[in-house]
């Protein structure tokens, strides 16, 4: 666990949010995917933070940061971080909601971007149709209504395997993990708090001008509408490929790190220098 001095807070228009800065070199950003918090990539952060500046931040509403009190969208939150930090433009690496970030910020500041990496995402316009997925996000959306928070983190690890596995196919420090950050994130919300966020919309009609490579990356064993999503998210740039990760589902970077790391490397080793 990152200990609460190893976090950085920037002042935005809407309160503190907080996030990881480590290593130096060219800046990549990791992007953490819904109710969790930057300690998702606690297997990435050293491994890129040898050759490069590493920033972590926690979306607003999760982890250290704060939640909204006005309408607010990722991407603006996230450029306002960039520009703060003044040093990029930045690789932007994210998992499921911080994959969907990462694109919505290319298409809305495309000048703070080198790279995306969405893992896991394409763009914020989703919505699952795999009948599987949509059955568990109903039993999520009955457990939270009820208060039962136990009844939430069942369901929503059930993510981690995906359909076709069970919880103990996971390695049981995976599962603590993540149940311990979804438990710290929704301890920050009220059952009856607003939703400030501001969806992006129209964003696959401008993702043909995407500019900068685009590398999806899915596991293996996620839902086959999402992998299908992100693979047309890399077919439809200019400069896209698309990996698969085997014997992983929504978080390849946790359950495989090595393999995800490597794939991460690779990549960053292939673009070309900043300024060119």
């Amino acid at each position: 666990m990152t200990a609460g001095s190893d976090l950085r807070f920037f002042a935005s228009a809407d309160g503190d949010l907080a996030y990881r800065d480590t290593g130096a070199g060219d800046l990549v950003v990791l992007l953490h995917s819904g109710f969790v918090d930057h300690r998702v990539f606690d297997a990435q952060i050293p491994a890129l933070a040898a050759g490069h500046r590493v920033v972590a931040p926690d979306v607003r509403g999760h982890g250290s940061s704060a939640n909204a009190t006005r309408p607010f969208r990722w991407a603006d939150d996230l450029a306002a971080l960039l520009r703060h930090l003044d040093a990029g433009p930045a690789v932007l690496v994210g998992v499921s909601m911080g994959g969907a970030i990462a694109t919505d910020t290319v298409l809305e500041h495309p000048e703070l971007v080198r790279a995306v990496v969405a893992c896991g995402a394409a763009t914020s316009e989703f919505a699952y149709t795999d009948p599987w997925v949509r059955r568990v996000q109903a039993e999520q959306a009955r457990a939270l209504g009820a208060g039962d928070v136990e009844g939430w983190l069942t369901e929503f690890l059930r993510f981690v395997p995906g359909e076709h596995r069970d919880l103990g196919d996971v390695d049981p420090a995976v599962l603590r993990r993540l149940r311990e950050m979804a438990l710290g994130t929704l301890a920050k919300h009220a059952p009856d708090e607003e939703n400030h966020h501001v969806p992006l919309t129209g964003t696959w009609a401008r993702v043909p001008k995407i500019d900068v490579p685009v590398l999806t990356v899915n596991g293996a064993l996620d839902a086959p509408d999402l992998i299908a999503e992100a693979q047309r998210l890399a077919r439809t740039v200019p400069d896209g490929r698309s990996v698969t990760v085997e014997g992983a589902a929504h978080y390849p970077n946790m359950e495989r790190p090595g393999a995800f790391n490597e794939i991460l490397v690779d990549f960053l080793r292939g673009l070309p220098p900043v300024g060119v």
